[in-house]
């Protein structure tokens, strides 16, 4: 679940390098990050359609998103020790207590009042609908970035954006006319969670830097969840943890396949490639989830969204040979 700006320029304040780096890159380092972003888009599609089948089994947002982090915390919980255990042995400086802070408060931005509000939309609108807002997210990094954060806008990665979202918005509009009035209620929570992973993905961008992608993301993840389960216990009864086996392997998987897997995926990219870059590559998310959301849901794929999705694909290799071209040069 990426943005058009090159956060290597960053925004005020200390550099986004903290230390040199040799100014080659290794052969495939940038191409290594389309790939990973592109997996991360893909995985996190696989949410949207899980989660509708996690609410057929009778579960609502809290429970599932609780769920969800509680299975997927100690896999983040080894991980982060294992990546203390790798800097300690390199004789690298663990992460300070502010910038452990600023990570926590990032990933509960991202992890948590993102996910949130996307499960809470996601009770009243469609997967497929549901992604195509949600992905809008690049659009808000593009303005966010270059409104608060010094980035620079292209015009290329506009045009490049704008071909994306014009095959959104064709989706989109033909969508519209089969909602009621959930539309409002859920589209706007949906929204809202597109505006949180924006400014994630520009806060992120910094810090991974300073402590890496492994560190970081179990850090994130820690925060997220212990905003989840705070809700889930201010607003259900411990009991309701206990869920029937076909919940549980949904949960399970939207833990692991949905959650763990993409979000390192994620960090990985973000630290070899633009937020821009992998915004943009991020658009394939809603494509699969069509795709998805009419094999597994049995939701209808018209013409319209046919030719939608050829539109995003168009945007997403465009704009992803024109960030090679600039990141090799």
């Amino acid at each position: 679940m990426s943005s058009p700006t090159d956060l290597e320029t960053a925004a005020p304040g200390p550099p986004t390098r903290p230390s040199p780096e040799p100014s080659a890159k290794p052969r495939g380092y940038v191409e290594l990050g389309y790939l990973f972003a592109a997996a991360g888009a893909i995985l996190f599609s696989t949410k949207a359609v899980a989660i509708k089948l996690a609410y057929a089994e009778g579960l609502d947002a809290e429970t599932v998103i609780a769920l969800r982090m509680a299975f997927s915390l100690p896999i983040y919980l080894v991980i982060g020790l294992l990546a203390v255990a790798d800097r300690r042995r390199r004789g690298q400086e663990l992460p300070s207590g502010p910038q452990v802070a600023k990570v926590v408060m990032i990933g509960l931005l991202g992890y948590w009042v993102a996910s949130y509000a996307d499960f809470l939309g996601l009770e009243f609108i469609s997967a497929q609908f549901g992604r195509l807002i949600l992905f809008t997210y690049p659009l808000f990094v593009v303005i966010l970035g270059a409104a608060f954060f010094g980035l620079p806008l292209r015009l290329r990665s506009l045009a490049a954006i704008g071909v994306s979202y014009a095959g959104l918005i064709l989706i989109f509009n033909e969508k519209l006319g089969q909602f009621g009035t959930d539309i409002a209620v859920g589209g706007g929570l949906v929204l809202t969670a597109a505006i949180a992973f924006a400014l994630y993905q520009l806060l992120a961008k910094p810090l991974i830097t300073e402590i890496g992608p492994r560190l970081f993301t179990c850090i994130a993840m820690s925060g997220a969840s212990a905003g989840a389960f705070v809700i889930f216990a201010v607003t259900h009864p411990l009991a309701d943890v206990l869920v029937e086996p076909r919940a549980l392997g949904i949960l399970i998987f939207i833990a692991i396949g949905s959650t763990v897997l993409p979000s390192f995926f994620l960090s990985a990219a973000l630290h070899r490639i633009s937020a821009q870059a992998n915004a943009t590559i991020g658009t394939l998310s809603p494509v699969a989830t069509i795709i998805m959301a009419m094999v597994i849901l049995g939701e209808v794929v018209t013409p319209t969204d046919v030719a939608g999705t050829a539109l995003v694909l168009a945007g997403v290799g465009w704009f992803t040979l024109s960030d090679r071209k600039r990141a090799a040069s």
